[in-house]
């Protein structure tokens, strides 16, 4: 599938084919945007986590002197912009600067079905401790074209705001509470 390129971003995006809100053009790559993080990151709080369950987690402000992440631990954060598309194929994914300091941005679920729309969740995975910031650019999204009637999303992570814990639970009628 072909991938849109940053002045293509721009071009989808001034005709309402694709949405980035706050937009910046500082942010636009030659093939991605630059997303933001977001002032808050939320983390489970139990050492064993349940598909069938609603996890319970705790959610932070990043302090302005920023947060460590610790590794073997998965954060939560959100981007500062929303985002979405009718007629394209968001795929977020780690910028190469952060990556190459050991920060997963997105750990392995980057694709947001198309009519998707909200923040976009990172999912925050580091190698050894490294201190984070509200408004750091962690991550990046790319656009994809698609083939065939659009079939547009509308499931749990449906506008999502701020960081989002897993709903997979929701994929089983009369699963339990949190862990």
């Amino acid at each position: 599938m072909p991938i849109l390129t940053g002045p293509e971003i721009v071009r989808e995006r001034d005709l309402g084919r694709l949405r980035i809100d706050p937009f910046n053009p500082a942010q636009v790559n030659p093939n991605s945007y630059n997303l933001t993080l977001g002032p808050t990151l939320a983390f489970y709080t139990s050492p064993v986590l349940d598909t069938r369950a609603a996890n319970a987690y705790e959610q932070v402000e990043i302090p302005p002197n920023g947060i460590v992440l610790q590794p073997d631990r998965i954060y939560l954060g959100a981007s500062v912009e929303v985002v979405g598309s009718d007629f394209h194929v968001p795929m977020m994914g780690s910028r190469s600067g952060s990556a190459r300091l050991g920060a997963y941005s997105h750990v392995t679920a980057g694709l947001i079905d198309q009519g998707s729309l909200g923040q976009l969740t990172h999912q925050l995975r580091v190698v050894q401790p490294l201190r984070v910031y509200a408004g750091d650019s962690l991550a990046q999204v790319m656009f994809f074209s698609t083939v065939g009637q659009a079939q547009l999303y509308d499931g749990k992570y449906q506008g999502s705001r701020g960081p989002m814990p897993s709903q997979i639970h929701c994929d089983f009628p009369g699963a339990g509470a949190a862990a």
